[in-house]
C-alpha cells in the first residue's frame, strides 16, 4: 500500500511538472512571438519612414528641376536612411502632365512602399462652342465654315456655313447664314437656311427657310458668359519673373528658334519671319505681340496632353502662313493639347490674323475685344466680343475642348495630388 501511494505521488508530480513546463514553454513562445512582432513593427516603421524619406527626396529634386528627364523613361536611385534603404523611381512626365513617384523602404527584409502622384497645377476651361461671341456679333465671309456649334450675344450675318447648331441671345437675329442643325434666335431673316428646327421670339416673322419645325417662345434666349474669367487671367499673369532679354531679342530676328517661358515681358514681343517660338511655360506680354510671315508658335513636348497660355495686354497680330499648335505629342493631331493665345485688349482689332493661318491646335481668345481672321485660315476655337471671319475660313471644333486643361507649364507650379 505504501509503495502504491508513492507511485501515485510520483505520477501526479510528473504530470504537474509537465503542465508547468508546458505553461513555461507557452509563455516563452508567446514572449518570443511578441518580441519578434515588436521588432518587426519597429523595422516596418523604419522601412516606412525610409520610403517616405525617399519620396521627400524625390520631390525636392523635382522642385529644383521640374523637367527632369531620363532617356530610359525612369530615374532609379537608392537613399540610405539610418540603416534602412529607400529604392526610389522617378518616371518622366507622362502625357497627362503627371509623375507617379514610387519609393520602397527596406530594413532587413521588412519592406514598405509609397507612391505619390506629382502633377502640374492645371485649370480646367470648358469651350462648349466652336465659336463663342459676345454682343459684338459674328460675321462670316464667303465659303467660310464652322464645323461645330456657335453661340453669339450679337447678330450672326454673312454667307458662311455652320454645320452644328446656332444660338443667338437677346434681341439679335441670324441672317444669310446656312445652319445644318437647329437655330434659336430672336428672329431668322433673309436668305438664312436652317436644316433643323427654329425657335424664335413670339411676335416676330421669320423669313428664312426652315426644313424642320418653327416654334415661337415668349422669352428671349439668355446670354452666356465667356468661358475664361478675369480672375483666371490674373492668376496666370501673377508671379512671373522677367523673360531673358537675350532670348526675346533673338526671336526678333529672321529664321530663329528659341524656347521661352514661364516669364513676363514688360513691353512687346516681336517675332521675325520664319521664326519658331517653343513655349515652355506661360508667357505674359504687357504690350503687343507681332508675328511675321511663316512663323511658328508651339508648346514644348513636355506639356503632353495639357494646354499652354500666351497673354497680351495689347493687340496680337499674326502674319501670313503662320502655324500655331499644341504639344504635338504623339502627333500634331493631339486632341487635348492646345495653345491658348489670349488678348485682354478691348479694341476691335485685339487679335488680327493674316491669310493662310494653320492653327488646328490653337484657341484664339479675347474677352472684350474683336477677332479678325483672314482668308484660308484653319482654327480650332475662337472666342471674342466680336468675331469677323474671312473667306474660305475653316474651324473644326473638337469635343476635347469641352474639357480642356491649361497649365503654367512644366517649369511652372506643381502639386502632390495623391500619397498612397
Amino acid at each position: 500500500m505504501n509503495n502504491q501511494k508513492g507511485y501515485v505521488v510520483l505520477i501526479v508530480t510528473f504530470f504537474i511538472m509537465i503542465i508547468m513546463l508546458s505553461v513555461a514553454l507557452t509563455m516563452s513562445s508567446q514572449i518570443a512571438f511578441e518580441q519578434k512582432t515588436a521588432t518587426s513593427a519597429v523595422k516596418s516603421t523604419q522601412s516606412y519612414y525610409a520610403a517616405e524619406s525617399g519620396i521627400e527626396d524625390a520631390l525636392l529634386i523635382l522642385r529644383r528641376n521640374p523637367q527632369l528627364y531620363s532617356a530610359s523613361g525612369v530615374i532609379n536611385y537608392t537613399l540610405n536612411v539610418n540603416g534602412a534603404t529607400a529604392y526610389v523611381a522617378i518616371p518622366n512626365i507622362n502625357p497627362g502632365g503627371t509623375r507617379a513617384i514610387t519609393s520602397q523602404g527596406n530594413n532587413k527584409s521588412m519592406v514598405r512602399s509609397i507612391q505619390t502622384v506629382y502633377a502640374m497645377d492645371k485649370q480646367g476651361i470648358s469651350f462648349y462652342y466652336g465659336v463663342h461671341v459676345g454682343a459684338g456679333g459674328l460675321s462670316m465671309g464667303n465659303s467660310s465654315s464652322i464645323q461645330g456649334n456657335v453661340f453669339s450675344g450679337g447678330n450672326i450675318t454673312g454667307s458662311g456655313t455652320i454645320t452644328g447648331n446656332a444660338i443667338v441671345s437677346g434681341d439679335n437675329y441670324i441672317k444669310d447664314i446656312t445652319v445644318s442643325g437647329n437655330v434659336s434666335a430672336y428672329n431668322c431673316l433673309s436668305n438664312a437656311h436652317v436644316g433643323g428646327n427654329l425657335i424664335y421670339f413670339q411676335g416676330q416673322t421669320p423669313t428664312c427657310q426652315v426644313t424642320g419645325t418653327k416654334t415661337a417662345q415668349s422669352s428671349a434666349i439668355p446670354d452666356q458668359d465667356l468661358p475664361i474669367s478675369s480672375n483666371q487671367i490674373t492668376t496666370w499673369e501673377t508671379g512671373l519673373t522677367e523673360c531673358d532679354s537675350a532670348t526675346v531679342t533673338l526671336l526678333s530676328g529672321n529664321t530663329k528658334t528659341a524656347s521661352l517661358g514661364p516669364c513676363k515681358i514688360s513691353g512687346s514681343l516681336t517675332l521675325g519671319n520664319t521664326t519658331t517660338l517653343i513655349v515652355t511655360g506661360t508667357i505674359y506680354v504687357t504690350g503687343n505681340i507681332t508675328l511675321g510671315n511663316t512663323d511658328t508658335i508651339k508648346l514644348d513636348s513636355s506639356y503632353g496632353s495639357l494646354g499652354g497660355v500666351i497673354i497680351a495686354d495689347g493687340t496680337i497680330s499674326i502674319g501670313n502662313t503662320a502655324t500655331l499648335s499644341g504639344s504635338c505629342v504623339p502627333s500634331c493631331v493631339q486632341s487635348s493639347s492646345y495653345l491658348l493665345l489670349l488678348s485682354t485688349n478691348s479694341s476691335s482689332s485685339a487679335i488680327n490674323v493674316g491669310n493662310t493661318l494653320t492653327a488646328t491646335g490653337a484657341v484664339l481668345y479675347t474677352n472684350t475685344g474683336g477677332v479678325n481672321i483672314g482668308n484660308t485660315a484653319s482654327v480650332r476655337e475662337v472666342t471674342g466680343y466680336k468675331v469677323t471671319l474671312g473667306n474660305t475660313f475653316t474651324l473644326q471644333y473638337e469635343s476635347g475642348l469641352a474639357d480642356a486643361s491649361f497649365t503654367s507649364g512644366p517649369s511652372g507650379s506643381w502639386k502632390v495630388t495623391s500619397w498612397t
